[in-house]
């Protein structure tokens, strides 16, 4: 449900809740079989940040992402040959570090399906570089920010 806070609703179609990352990641999957060509699934697996950042647990953190790490082979698997994932976060939460906050360090954009290459983007400077690769890929106008990393995966 966070997701549909976060934007007040505004351009979402379809809102799925899930009690735990994995339930989170069985809706993922779901959602994208169904989803037709030109969506956005958009999700926010919040256990990473608020069951395991914030409260600093570092065993819980390191198990939800090897849980997360072991469903992704699959999920990448399944993906349509149009298909663009992209994984991210909007900030740091370092379970080793002292205190509650949101940590400093950059977050990593790593882009994935059926047409991207690998390789390395270097470090951006904004996100608007990710809003503005989605919007391209979506055929949907450019933004206001931001350059489209599309050209470089493609």
């Amino acid at each position: 449900g966070k997701i549909g806070d976060i934007f007040a609703m505004r351009g979402i179609t379809t809102l799925v809740k899930a009690p735990d990352n994995m339930a989170l990641f069985d809706q993922l999957d779901a959602q994208c079989t169904t989803a037709p060509d030109g969506a956005l699934v958009f999700a926010n697996f919040v256990d990473f940040d608020q069951e395991y950042g914030h409260r600093r647990d570092v065993a819980g953190y390191a198990r939800a992402l090897e849980d997360f790490d072991a469903r992704l082979p699959a999920f990448l698997g399944g993906l349509r040959n149009d298909d663009l994932v992209a994984l991210t976060a909007d900030h740091g939460c370092d379970p080793t570090w002292p205190g509650s906050d949101h940590t400093r360090e950059q977050v990593p954009q790593l882009f994935a399906g059926p047409g991207i290459r690998a390789g390395d983007l270097g470090m951006r400077q904004s996100f608007c570089d990710l809003g503005q690769t989605i919007a391209e890929h979506l055929a949907v106008p450019a933004l206001a920010h931001g350059t489209s990393l599309l050209n470089r995966m493609t």
